[in-house]
Formats: structure tokens, C-alpha cells, sequence
């Protein structure tokens, strides 16, 4: 057995034990719960086993923007949970992420629980407001749940070209580095031909998208906080 095999036969038989785990979660929790084990390892197809439905998603799709968050992070990754966020259809889910590591403390996967809280929501807000105590609720982020990888990059691309307010062309050199460091860091640069998808976006070459993602790399590793220095 080779240095690297070892670590990915450990990786495979943990996510085989815990395939069981998640229906039987579902089967606790009842038809408003979903959970979802992701395989890290391969970001387009991270979901190897899911039961319930509040995402929409199937066994093969591709992790959400939440996973590629903590792709991002590598083994630097933690626990979410209890967050809420709210589904492109306008549901409200109530979320666990877990991760997982080997014996080396790799993380390379994880556990996800979603719970569809709309209705609850909806009560408390009317039993709020019955009583005279309701407030407005908080507004919360939309997340994207897909099968298809690239319309989850399209999806965090267009929120950050949305916070630029200007095209790519408008853009200086600081503020083109900084788009490309928000989608790093944001785990876009993860998925297999990322970078080509967003040069298209951008109407750039594909040359042009890897330099500029080299020198945002580069700037972060020359700041203090990435070697350790003060937040």
C-alpha cells in the first residue's frame, strides 16, 4: 500500500460507516430534516449519500456554497452550527455543518443536517404578533443548493461582482485582485475549471484569470494575519 492510499482507504471506510447514520437521522428527525454527506475530495460530486429532501439536491450533486467555504479553509475548517439561511425558493433552513478528519486531523468531509424551519418560523412570527411582541425578523442570506457545480460559482460570482457595483473593465488593479481573493477565499478556486468559468464571466482570458488569482494569493501570504500576525 502506497503513503497516499493509506489515508484514502481510512477516508473511504469512514464515510462508509457513516452512510447508515444518515438515514437513520432522518428517520429520527421525520420529513422536515435532511442530511447530507459530502466527500470533499471531489467538490463537483461531494454528495455520497443524503436522505430527506429540503435542498433539492441528489446523491452526485455538488456541495453548496457553505461547503466550498470550508474546502477554502482546509484543515483549518470547523463546525457551523445552528445557522440559518434562506433557499433560492424561499425556504428557511436551520443548519449543522460537521466536518470530518482522519487519524491525521485531514478534514475531508463532512456532515450536513438541514432542517426546514419555515412553518416554525412562520408560528412563532404569528404568535409574535398576536401577542404584541413580534418583531421583523431578521434578514437572512440566501444560500444556493444545486446539483450543478457551475451554477453555484455563477451564483457567488454575480454576489461579488453585485458588491463591486461595476463592471470588470471599471475595475483598478486592487479591486480586480480583490475580487479574485473574495472567490478564493470563498473556495470558488477549488472546483475543476473554476477559473475558466469566471474568465468567461469576466470576458477575460484565461491567462489573465490565473495571473490575477497568483497575485491575490500572493498578496495574502505577504500579509501579517497570514503568517500568524495580530486579527
Amino acid at each position: 500500500m502506497s503513503v497516499e492510499e493509506g489515508p484514502q482507504a481510512e477516508r473511504d471506510a469512514i464515510l462508509a460507516a457513516l452512510k447508515p447514520v444518515v438515514d437513520g437521522l432522518v428517520a429520527t428527525f421525520g420529513p422536515m430534516c435532511e442530511v447530507v454527506l459530502h466527500d470533499y475530495r471531489r467538490p463537483e460530486e461531494s454528495v455520497v449519500a443524503l436522505a430527506g429532501s429540503v435542498t433539492g439536491r441528489a446523491v452526485g450533486g455538488a456541495m453548496s456554497e457553505i461547503g466550498m467555504r470550508m474546502v477554502a479553509r482546509g484543515d483549518e475548517a470547523a463546525d457551523e452550527l445552528n445557522y440559518r439561511t434562506r433557499t433560492r425558493g424561499g425556504q428557511i433552513v436551520k443548519s449543522s455543518t460537521m466536518v470530518l478528519r482522519d487519524s491525521t486531523g485531514a478534514v475531508f468531509g463532512a456532515v450536513c443536517v438541514n432542517l426546514d424551519v419555515s412553518a416554525v418560523t412562520e408560528a412563532h412570527s404569528l404568535l409574535g404578533a398576536l401577542a404584541g411582541t413580534g418583531r421583523e425578523p431578521a434578514e437572512l442570506p440566501v444560500t444556493t443548493f444545486g446539483n450543478d457545480i457551475d451554477s453555484v460559482v455563477d451564483v457567488i460570482l454575480d454576489a461579488h461582482q453585485l458588491h463591486q457595483n461595476r463592471p470588470w473593465a471599471a475595475l483598478d488593479r486592487a479591486e480586480r485582485l480583490e475580487l479574485f481573493r473574495g472567490l478564493d477565499d470563498r473556495g470558488v478556486f477549488a472546483v475543476r475549471r473554476a477559473v475558466e468559468q469566471v474568465a468567461a464571466r469576466l470576458g477575460i482570458s484565461r491567462a489573465s484569470a490565473y495571473s490575477y488569482l497568483s497575485q491575490a494569493r500572493a498578496a495574502t501570504d505577504a500579509t501579517p494575519d497570514s503568517h500568524g500576525g495580530h486579527a
